[in-house]
């Protein structure tokens, strides 16, 4: 099974995904994608590893390179918390796939679908808000829309957070 779960900046997706994993029975990874690179963004990775403890993750750092990441273990449930940012770095970092970072994410997530029983990946929404960007962040903005479609394309599930609230995009709703 996969959930891919889209919202805007502080809607409650996060939230909402690790409660899809809430009562999974076997081993739980949270793959972290953020790259610290300075103190708000290590604020901001306190927050996610604070407001998921105790709820029985073990958290696996991937912000490249998800192709070559194996699971400890096998029929696990799976938070990747977020493309977002793996898309920025593959697409940015130094060491990441450059041009390369729409195969390489959609590579990765073939292996990780493979070794999961429940991919539970959170995005961010794009292209709803209007503004005119640089051509750097369009750039950007392109890859994620473009990835966002892909996944949400091979998602058995799609679910767009707003204001905290779950909307069913695709597939069937949660018992």
């Amino acid at each position: 099974m996969f959930i891919l779960v889209t919202g805007g900046a502080a809607s409650g997706k996060s939230a909402y995904a690790e409660g899809l994993l809430a009562d999974w029975r076997g081993p739980k990874y949270y793959i972290a994608t953020m790259q610290v690179g300075d103190g708000e963004s290590a604020q901001r990775v306190a927050r996610h590893r604070a407001a998921r403890a105790g709820k029985g993750f073990l958290t696996l750092e991937r912000p490249l390179n998800l192709a070559c990441l194996r699971l400890p273990q096998q029929g696990a449930g799976v938070l990747l918390e977020c493309l977002s940012n793996l898309a920025a770095n593959e697409r940015f970092a130094p060491q990441g796939a450059g041009e390369g970072a729409r195969a390489a994410i959609l590579a990765g997530f073939d292996t990780l679908l493979s070794q999961a029983e429940l991919v539970v990946a959170v995005t961010n929404e794009v292209f709803s808000d209007g503004v005119d960007y640089d051509p750097a962040t369009l750039d950007y903005l392109d890859l994620l829309g473009g990835l966002n479609a892909a996944l949400a394309a091979r998602a058995d599930r799609v679910v767009e957070v707003v204001c905290g609230l779950p909307i069913l995009q695709k597939g069937e709703a949660l018992p």
